[in-house]
């Protein structure tokens, strides 16, 4: 017996989706399995890869590896005197007070002390 409503209609029905993401290797179009990350010339690169071209990579680059420096990340609050531009800040206000010039010991320097501090050194 029909009494009027169809199944679901109006309630609520539960649904899922199911996002595939599928990364492509950039240099040959086989299947990669991740992308790689590095850094070269003051650029950061990525790069998705196989697992063959990423073994490929890793062998190219180890020798190189193997003989650099790691840096770390640079601190961006605290500990390090501020840097504006290619002026230190810190060294710009003590040669400034040493020199008769009047600045406050946080905030921004007049460009007339940068300047001078400039010529001076």
């Amino acid at each position: 017996m029909f009494l009027g409503r169809r199944f679901n209609e109006g309630i609520p029905v539960a649904k899922k989706v199911v996002t595939t993401v599928e990364y492509t290797d950039d240099l040959d179009g086989s299947r990669a399995e991740g992308t790689v990350s590095f850094s070269f010339d003051g650029s950061a690169y990525e790069i998705d890869l196989s697992k063959s071209n990423t073994r490929a990579f890793e062998k190219v680059m180890a020798p190189y590896v193997g003989h650099a420096r790691k840096v770390r990340a640079s601190r961006t609050r605290g500990g390090r005197a501020r840097v504006s531009g290619k002026h230190d800040l810190s060294a710009v206000r003590s040669w400034a007070s040493a020199h008769g010039y009047s600045v406050a010991p946080r905030g921004r320097v007049a460009t007339e002390v940068l300047e001078a501090f400039d010529a001076a050194h």
